[in-house]
């Protein structure tokens, strides 16, 4: 199962009057482990940091999903509740869940995650959202396991068994 990471990267950047100033940033990596996901930073931030950059620290994050749209770069943060009834007991049980999305303004994401969550069986609310500090989310790409395999004649178990 792909995990959420929160990971805090450090690194030298250079201000408008050219000096260098250490500035710490947030980034969300879809993972299956804290080395994982180290390595994805490492890989992805190598080419658009210029220098050294150093990761400070890696975390699971309570985020369950999220919604990208091109035209805006600004992430929020949602919080999403809603009822579901427990099975065991019969009651209704008030489940949290956080999600991100992004938009330009408050109001925008709030459009957003209604449009994006709108297929949901369950009536929702959304009592929160706040602009996250997050600058860039790398989801789980396919093409780069794909290319991490080394060569060779690789076929589905499910065709091995069959023969």
């Amino acid at each position: 199962m792909r995990i959420w990471f929160l990971c805090k990267v450090k690194y030298a950047k250079e201000n408008e009057e050219g000096l260098l100033k250490s500035i710490s940033e947030q980034y969300l990596v879809d993972a299956v482990s804290f080395t994982e996901a180290e390595a994805i930073l490492y890989d992805r931030l190598g080419s658009q940091i210029r220098g050294d950059f150093q990761v400070t620290g890696i975390s699971k994050s309570n985020i369950v999903d999220v919604f990208y749209y091109e035209d805006a770069d600004i992430w929020h943060k949602c919080k999403i509740t809603y009822l579901i009834a427990d099975a065991d007991s019969g009651k209704e049980k008030k489940v949290t869940q956080f999600m991100i999305v992004t938009a330009e303004d408050i109001k925008q994401a709030y459009d957003r995650i209604q449009e994006s969550l709108s297929n949901m069986l369950v009536s929702f609310r959304v009592p929160d959202i706040t602009e996250s500090p997050i600058v860039e989310v790398f989801p789980f790409e396919k093409d780069e396991v794909a290319e991490q395999l080394p060569p060779g004649n690789f076929r589905p178990v499910n065709e091995v068994e069959q023969e």
